[in-house]
């Protein structure tokens, strides 16, 4: 998917407006949270979902993978 998306004057910010097509890719609508983070190529990545977030929950599964017998041992 190639998109043009024209930068517009927001008071003193700039916004962008959105196709509805890349919204609804994204899942995301008014009032919805879009993370940005740089590539190693140079660009940037727009997410529905933050980034930082899913590397700690991978680490959480990790965790609990390793330690499952404590864990149950633990919620009795």
């Amino acid at each position: 998917m190639n998109l043009t998306i024209k930068l517009t004057r927001v008071g003193n910010s700039t916004g962008a407006v959105f196709p509805k097509e890349l919204l609804a890719r994204l899942r995301v609508g008014p009032g919805d949270t879009v993370y940005v983070s740089e590539t190693p190529d140079g660009g940037v990545r727009l997410t529905a979902s933050n980034p930082d977030f899913e590397a700690k929950m991978a680490a959480a599964e990790a965790i609990m993978r390793e330690d499952r017998d404590i864990l149950r041992v633990l919620a009795k």
